[in-house]
Order: C-alpha cells, then sequence, then structure tokens
C-alpha cells in the first residue's frame, strides 16, 4: 500500500462496498482503497446450500444497473467462465448463492485496490490535513493509511436472544449451519426458531434426511405466519428511488412502525420454497410417519439447558391464546437475522458523528453520518432512515451512485429519480388544511 492520501477507504468489504470497488475502478480521478479483517471472501458460507438463489435477479450484480457496459457485470463473468448459454438455457434470472459467492470472488481478483487480511484497530480525524488517519494490523504489520473520506460496510453480525447468550455456545445461530449440520443431524431432535429465508432453507434442508436420520423436526416462529416474500411488481416499484425519497422525509416515529410491520417485503420466504416443503412434507407422510411440527405466535421467552440430558427446555408464549407452554429439543438453530454494531475503531471520531435518540446513526440522505455531511458513508446502515430498501442487493447500484456523485461533486453515473408508475406522497399542489378536521 502506498504512502499517499487516498480520496476515501472503504472498511469492509462485502457486496455493496465490492460493488464501489467495482464502479470506481475506471474513475481516474478518484482513488480509494478497500479494507477487510477477513483472510479471503466468503459470502455467509454457513448458509451456501447447493439449491438456494438469491431472492433478486442477475441485473442485481454489482455494476449493472449503474453501468451495463462494465466488465465487472454478472454476464461478463459467465462469458469468461464459458457458461453463458448454460445460464441461458436455464431460463432461471435467480442466482445460486454459490455462484453470487464466485461471482464475488471473480471481481475481487480483478481489482487491485481490495486488501484483505488487513484490520482497522483506530480511527482519528487530522484536523490539520483534513484527512482520516486508520490505524491497521496488516500481514507487513502495523500501517497508518491517510484517506480524505470513509466509506463504512461492516455488515451486520449474527444476532442471538439475550435468553440464549448462556449456551451461546452449544447453540447453533443459522449463520453457522453448514458447519454444524453433522452434528445437528446426530440429533434425536432438532427445532429452528425464526421464520425468515434462512430459516425456511435450514428446515427444507433437514425435511430432505429426516427419515434416514430419524430426528423430530420443529419449526416455531413468533409470526402470525410463515409469511411468503410479497413480491407482484407494484409492490417492486417501493423499491426505488422515489420511495426512499418519500421514507427518509417520514417523522422516524414512522418510519420506525412502517420497518416493524413490513418485514414480508424484504424478510419473508420465497413462494416456491414454502411450496416445496408443503409437498416435500406431504411426500414424507405417505412412505413414514416423521416426528414434524410447526408452530405459529410463539415468542421465545427462556431457555434453560440441562447438561446431564443434554437437551434445551424452551418456554413460549403463545400471543393469541396467551398460553405459556415448554417445548424439549436437542438441537436448537437459532434462524434471528443479523443486527448492526458500530465498530470500536470509530471511538475516536464519534463526536463528528450524528446519533439518534435511539443511539443508530443519524443518516442524511446521501448516506453520510458526519456532522458536515460529506465525509463518512454507510453502506447497509441506514434501515431505519432510508427503509427496507437498504439490505437489497438490487439498490446497491443506486447507492453507490450517489456516494461517487457526493465524493466528486458531478454525476458519473445517470441516478435515477423516478421509475414508479404509482405516487408515494402528497404533492405540495394536492396538498390543504380542512376547515373542521373534526369531520374528516
Amino acid at each position: 500500500m502506498n504512502k499517499i492520501i487516498y480520496d476515501f477507504a472503504a472498511v469492509g468489504v462485502g457486496p455493496f462496498n465490492l460493488g464501489l470497488a467495482c464502479l470506481t475502478h475506471p474513475i481516474p480521478d478518484l482513488n480509494g482503497i478497500f479494507l477487510d479483517k477477513r483472510k479471503t471472501f466468503n459470502w455467509h458460507p454457513g448458509m451456501l446450500l447447493q439449491d438456494t438463489t438469491l431472492q433478486v435477479p442477475f441485473l442485481a450484480d454489482h455494476v449493472t444497473l449503474a453501468d451495463p457496459t462494465s466488465p465487472f457485470s454478472f454476464l461478463n463473468y459467465m462469458k469468461e467462465q464459458g457458461r453463458i448459454y448454460a445460464f441461458y438455457i436455464r431460463e432461471n434470472f435467480k442466482l445460486l448463492r454459490n455462484e453470487y459467492n464466485q461471482y464475488c470472488q471473480w471481481t475481487i481478483n480483478r481489482l487491485p485496490n481490495v486488501h484483505f487480511n488487513t484490520s482497522v484497530e483506530r480511527i482519528e480525524f487530522d484536523a490539520s490535513q483534513e484527512v482520516y488517519l486508520l490505524d491497521c494490523v496488516t500481514p507487513a504489520g502495523r500501517e497508518v493509511i491517510k484517506a480524505r473520506k470513509l466509506v463504512l460496510g461492516t455488515g451486520t453480525t449474527p444476532y442471538i436472544p439475550s435468553c440464549c447468550k448462556p449456551y451461546a455456545d452449544k447453540v447453533v445461530h443459522s449463520a453457522d449451519y453448514l458447519t454444524r449440520k453433522q452434528y445437528l443431524q446426530s440429533c434425536q431432535s432438532i427445532t429452528i426458531v425464526g421464520s425468515g429465508q434462512s430459516a425456511a432453507e435450514i428446515f427444507y434442508d433437514l425435511l430432505q434426511d429426516i427419515d434416514t436420520h430419524q430426528y423430530g423436526l420443529h419449526w416455531i416462529t413468533r409470526s402470525p405466519r410463515f409469511y411468503p416474500l410479497e413480491y407482484s411488481k407494484l409492490t417492486l416499484e417501493m423499491t426505488s428511488p422515489e420511495y426512499v425519497d418519500y421514507f427518509y422525509s417520514l417523522p422516524q416515529h414512522k418510519r420506525d412502525h412502517l420497518i416493524h410491520h413490513q418485514k414480508h417485503l424484504y424478510k419473508g420466504i420465497n413462494n416456491d420454497l414454502i411450496a416445496a416443503i408443503f409437498d416435500t412434507i406431504y411426500a414424507k407422510k405417505l412412505v413414514c410417519n416423521p416426528d414434524i411440527s410447526l408452530r405459529t405466535n410463539a415468542d421465545l421467552r427462556q431457555v434453560k439447558y440441562n447438561d446431564n440430558g443434554g437437551k434445551f427446555q424452551l418456554q413460549f408464549f403463545q400471543a393469541e391464546q396467551e398460553q405459556h407452554y415448554q417445548h424439549t429439543t436437542e438441537g436448537l438453530i437459532m434462524a434471528t437475522g443479523y443486527t448492526y454494531k458500530i465498530p470500536d475503531f470509530l471511538e475516536p471520531v464519534k463526536d463528528r458523528i450524528q446519533f439518534d435518540d435511539k443511539g443508530r446513526y443519524l443518516v442524511n440522505r446521501n448516506y453520510t453520518i458526519d456532522s458536515d455531511g460529506n465525509s463518512i458513508f454507510v453502506q447497509n446502515a441506514e434501515l431505519h432512515t432510508h427503509g427496507f430498501v437498504t439490505p437489497d442487493l438490487g439498490m446497491g447500484c443506486y447507492r453507490n451512485a450517489w456516494i461517487i456523485r457526493e465524493m466528486l461533486g458531478r454525476e458519473v453515473y445517470p441516478i435515477e429519480k423516478r421509475i414508479a408508475f404509482q405516487q408515494f406522497a402528497v404533492s405540495p399542489e394536492e396538498a390543504f388544511i380542512p376547515a373542521n378536521p373534526q369531520l374528516i
């Protein structure tokens, strides 16, 4: 790494910062460096099941929705791999997860400014030079990297409910499913807690071998039903620039309320997978009598582990019946999602960052969190300000085009302002104050 002042330093190399690396690569007057503490890139390795797919089409790659001519596109990757005709004949626009992971690794190998095995330990701000100083540990030793701007893409970490934390070494989070699958299939009973796509994929995977291994398989969620991912075209219009504008304009309490009630828009289960689960259970019950249960409206309240028996005692509260009940299981999988943690390395520059009254980043519309609104950008940390499209791979190009424009002061990649047929907000011309609000 050269001893220069970079225009920006991006910390964390997930799909979004990887997309930023691809889109900034051909821009000669924007010099960035990308740092990640991991030894190599591997996208959710614990969930790289053979047949699982992304929930978005291949156009949601690193570059296409910003620059369809980019050499970093998924189609160019497939052409180079000699698989583009097989992909065409397959007629399925949703990539396999393993396929997407390999595509990401392919792009990394073509980017000279992406550095793994580099841990950012501390970031300070040098006011005299107006640069950030990143104290890093690299394979060659400690190094200080200077950059005028930061892009934080440190991602999320697996969430374990507090009642499970005393037994964290025995509980399996969905993020570690494949590495613990052999252990789980040696159990007499397996219980999955959670209701999203990951929970469904794990349940379906374990369902295949239930008659071979003879374990009981149970799926429990606090949701009132197993929600399918809503994927109709007019709903998809909510993954649009104008919906982001609309959502951002709402008061924070409204935004928090919406996010809580929009989970089926981004955390639901693929309809095809729901159908496959039902059909597999139907077929299994024709030839054997597997111990299978699926339960909803169940809020996990308490967890105990019996070392002698090697089993978990789970206490649930059935919300609609207002009834507590117990469930015993040997293997426990928590498909409880992920949470964002503010990195410790930001502590020296916290006085430059805006926070809301809940301790979250107060993210500006241009994806910055610093008080000046021009030097610290975030990727996938603005769910509470920009809406449910935040983790959507299909909106990565849009956000990166914004970030690049903010850095350079000019638009390199055209940023769409309106793509939806519907209108989300009341226009100033339509708005009025009723003479007698009580009658409305």
